[in-house]
């Protein structure tokens, strides 16, 4: 402002050298100074706008109010040490009750064996509310499963930073930023996903195939993503019930289960191979195969989903 009026009173006294006051000059000069200030006060407004929307953010995440029941949530935090077991893909269990909320998330080892919301300096205070941790069991896409830790976590607001501190074996306390989002209620969830999996899914009476037998796209699912099966896949019909003929990738399946009842390899030599009942088309079909292959046997869960759209009769 100092120097928009040192400004004007230059353009005065420069009108004055000249011999004579020009009132065009003065105008000019004012209008300059008047642009100053109102771009300065714009400015200025466009920072408080700015502060203000950040803080509504703030507000919005704070007033965030869900209704009480239980939620999958994502589990972000700033570490790659510190974070949701994988085989959880990255999201917790959600509870709400009363307005207050919680989060069970599943670790990835047991080496984090304390957890507590707010700063380190604060959990290693006299009265602090320190978190025990829970012993979990988690599956990995391969079927193996394995015990982790995990931990009751009270959660201030979704979509919003909080600090949690964790200590682990070596007694050191460490400070970490979380945040909750995406809240999905888990019966909304699954409510969904089984109205969209009845649509697709289909029996071989609703296929209205004759006695026969045909071939099927099949897709398989599971584990390490390194076994395969043989695609397409006969499929013969009797009596509107089918039974696949599945052949792996590999000779060391020794058994597979089927709607718990186990079935025996159909061969002795080369791949293994079984025939196995097709409870659904069109739809996700778990099934375990015991692997011989490891140095002990091991049960994985795989899925196998027949496609009804590229069915063709079977070559004889």
């Amino acid at each position: 402002m100092k120097r928009s009026v040192a400004m004007m009173a230059c353009v005065l006294s420069g009108a004055m050298v000249l011999g004579s006051f020009s009132p065009v000059m003065a105008e000019t000069g004012a209008k300059a100074v008047s642009a100053t200030v109102t771009d300065s006060k714009s400015s200025d407004d466009k920072k408080d706008d700015a502060k203000a929307d950040t803080a509504d953010k703030k507000d919005d995440a704070k007033d965030t109010v869900l209704e009480d029941g239980t939620y999958s949530a994502e589990f972000g935090t700033d570490s790659g040490m510190f974070h949701v077991n994988e085989a959880n893909d990255g999201k917790g269990t959600l509870t709400v009750k009363d307005g207050k909320m919680t989060i069970h998330v599943s670790l990835n080892s047991k080496k984090i064996v304390n957890l507590f919301v707010g700063k380190a300096e604060d959990a290693q205070k006299d009265g602090a509310e320190i978190l025990e941790p829970t012993t979990d069991e988690v599956t990995y896409s391969d079927g193996y499963k394995e015990e982790v830790y995990g931990f009751d976590i009270p959660v201030p607001a979704i979509d919003e930073e909080f600090d949690v501190a964790l200590i682990g074996k070596k007694n050191k306390w460490y400070d970490h930023k979380v945040k909750v989002t995406n809240p999905q209620k888990e019966a909304d969830a699954e409510a969904s996903d089984t109205k969209e999996t009845d649509t697709k899914k289909a029996t071989a009476e609703d296929l209205k195939l004759e006695d026969g037998t045909y071939e099927f796209d099949v897709t398989l699912t599971g584990g390490t993503g390194r076994a395969t099966v043989e695609s397409p896949a006969k499929v013969e019909i009797k009596d509107k019930e089918a039974t696949a003929i599945i052949i792996w990738s590999s000779p060391n399946y020794d058994y597979m289960i089927v709607d718990g009842e186990k079935y025996e390899p159909v061969n002795k030599d080369g791949n293994s191979t079984f025939e196995i009942p097709v409870t659904v088309f069109d739809a996700e079909m778990e099934v375990t195969a015991d692997t011989v292959a490891m140095s002990t046997p091991h049960e994985i869960e795989y899925t196998l989903n027949f496609d009804s759209s590229s069915m063709k009769k079977a070559e004889k």
